[in-house]
C-alpha cells in the first residue's frame, strides 16, 4: 500500500530529528512511502532575510530558485539517512517528481502533476522523499506555490496517486479548539470537516494550509494531522455527515498580522469599489474583510478594508495612488490589528450564536471595529492588543473545553 506523508519545518529541524523520522518510515516495511518534506526550521525565513541584505525588490525567478533551496537540503538529508539505516531511498525535487506548475512566481499555483517518476522509483522498493513548496514551469524554471505550499505538495501527490489519505505531521498532535498557547483549557478535535477546516485554517489556524484542504476536499482525501514526535491518533480532516455535525461552534481561530486601510471621502457613485479593488487585485494583494459606510452630509462613502500586513505597503500605496486619481479625501492605515473568528458548522441550524459573540466582546470591553460573516464562521476585527482576551472569553462563553 502507497502511502503519503508530509512532514514540517520542526520536524526537520535537526540531525537527530530527521534520523527519528528515517526511523519511523522503516518501522512500516510493508508500505511504499512517499514523503514530502518543508526546509528544516527557519531556514526558509532565514534565506529571505539574506534574499533582504541583496535586493528589496528581488527578481522574482531568482527569488524562487533561492527559497527552494531549504526543501532541497531536507530530502536529500532524510534520503541519506534512510540509506544510512539499510533502506533503499531517493530523493526528487518538484520537477523530478512530476509538479507543474503556471509560469507565476512566488504564488504559483499547481496546474498537474505526472508522478511516473514516483511511481517508477515506488516499483523499485524506494523510499521516494520528494521536496515540498515546489514545482517547475513550463519555461523549465523552478517555482515555489506560497508559504505552506508543502501541505498541498503532499495532497496533491496524494490524489495523482489515487490515494484517498494523507498524513500530515507536524509539531502539534492535531487540531485545537483554538491555539493551545492562548487559551491553555483548548481541547484536541478528533474530527474536523472540510468546510470547518478551510474557514479556520483562511482564518489564522496554522496547522494546515487553506489550498491543501481544498485540494482534499476535491479528491475526498481525508487529512491526518498528527505530531511527529509520537504515534497518538491526531484529529482526521473529512467530509462529516449529518449525524456527526453536533458541534455549534467547532474552533476560535486568531490572524495576528492583519492591517487595515481606509479610503475617506469617495464618491458615492457606482464602480468605485470596482476601480479599487479590482487595482489591487491586479497586483496580487488579498483583501479580507470589507465595510463601506455612507456619509449623507456630503454624499461620500468611506472605504475600510483588511489586507495581510505582509501586504499593507502595496496596498497602501495603491490605494493612495487610486484615491487620488478618484479625487478621494485621504487614506488612513493601521497594522494594530487583529482577526477573531468563531467558525462551525452547526451554526447553520443555530440562530444567535453572533449575537453571543458581540455580547461576550462587549462584556470584556473588546470593541469590534469589522464584522464579516458567513453560513458557518463569524469574524471581528479587534485591536491587536486585546485579541488574546477575546480569544480567552469566546472560547469560554462557548464552552469548548468540553470539546471533543
Amino acid at each position: 500500500m502507497i502511502k503519503v506523508y508530509k512532514f514540517g519545518g520542526t520536524s526537520v529541524g535537526s540531525v537527530e530529528k530527521i534520523q527519528a523520522i528515517a526511523d519511523r518510515i522503516m518501522s512500516e516495511p510493508n508500505n511504499q512511502h512517499v514523503v514530502v518534506v518543508s526546509a528544516m526550521g527557519h531556514t526558509t525565513d532565514q534565506l529571505v532575510e539574506l534574499c533582504s541584505k541583496i535586493s528589496t525588490t528581488p527578481e522574482p525567478r531568482e527569488y524562487d530558485a533561492l527559497i527552494s533551496t531549504g526543501e532541497n537540503v531536507s530530502a536529500a538529508l532524510l534520503s541519506m539517512a534512510i540509506i544510512a539505516k539499510g533502506g533503499k531511498a531517493i530523493s526528487l525535487n518538484g520537477s523530478q517528481a512530476g509538479i507543474y506548475t503556471s509560469n507565476g512566481h512566488k504564488r504559483a499555483k499547481i496546474m498537474d502533476v505526472r508522478p511516473d517518476r514516483i511511481q517508477l522509483e515506488l516499483n523499485e522498493n524506494k523510499v521516494v522523499v520528494v521536496t515540498g513548496f515546489q514545482g517547475v514551469s513550463e519555461f523549465n524554471d523552478v517555482t515555489t506555490i506560497g508559504r505552506g505550499g508543502s501541505d498541498t505538495s503532499a495532497v496533491v501527490l496524494a490524489a495523482s496517486l489515487g490515494l484517498k489519505e494523507c498524513d500530515i505531521y507536524t509539531d502539534v498532535d492535531g487540531v485545537y479548539t483554538t491555539d493551545p498557547r492562548c487559551v491553555s483549557q483548548a481541547k484536541k478535535l478528533s474530527v474536523v470537516s472540510y468546510d470547518e477546516m478551510l474557514e479556520l485554517a483562511s482564518m489564522g489556524a496554522q496547522v494546515l494550509h487553506p489550498r491543501a484542504v481544498e485540494c482534499a476536499k476535491e479528491n475526498g482525501i481525508t487529512l491526518h494531522v498528527r505530531s511527529s514526535f509520537s504515534s497518538d491518533e491526531g484529529t482526521r480532516i473529512k467530509e462529516l455527515n449529518s449525524m456527526e455535525l453536533n458541534r455549534t461552534v467547532t474552533g476560535i481561530a486568531l490572524k495576528r498580522d492583519e492591517a487595515k486601510i481606509s479610503v475617506v471621502g469617495v464618491a458615492d457613485q457606482p464602480g468605485i469599489a470596482g476601480k479599487l479593488f479590482g487595482e489591487l487585485g491586479n497586483h496580487n494583494v488579498n483583501i479580507d474583510m470589507i465595510i463601506q459606510s455612507n456619509e449623507q452630509e456630503n454624499e461620500t462613502n468611506t472605504i475600510t478594508f483588511t489586507v495581510s500586513e505582509d501586504d499593507y505597503e502595496d496596498a497602501k500605496k495603491i490605494t493612495e495612488r487610486v484615491a487620488k486619481e478618484l479625487g478621494a479625501g485621504h487614506v488612513v492605515g493601521d497594522t494594530s490589528i487583529a482577526k477573531v473568528s468563531i467558525v462551525g458548522v452547526g451554526m447553520i441550524s443555530k440562530p444567535g450564536v453572533a449575537a453571543t459573540m458581540f455580547k461576550t466582546l462587549g462584556e470584556c470591553g473588546v470593541n469590534i471595529q469589522l464584522i464579516t460573516t458567513s453560513e458557518i464562521k463569524v469574524s471581528c476585527a479587534v485591536e491587536s492588543g486585546q485579541a488574546d482576551v477575546a480569544v480567552q472569553a469566546l472560547h469560554d462563553a462557548f464552552e469548548l473545553h468540553n470539546a471533543k
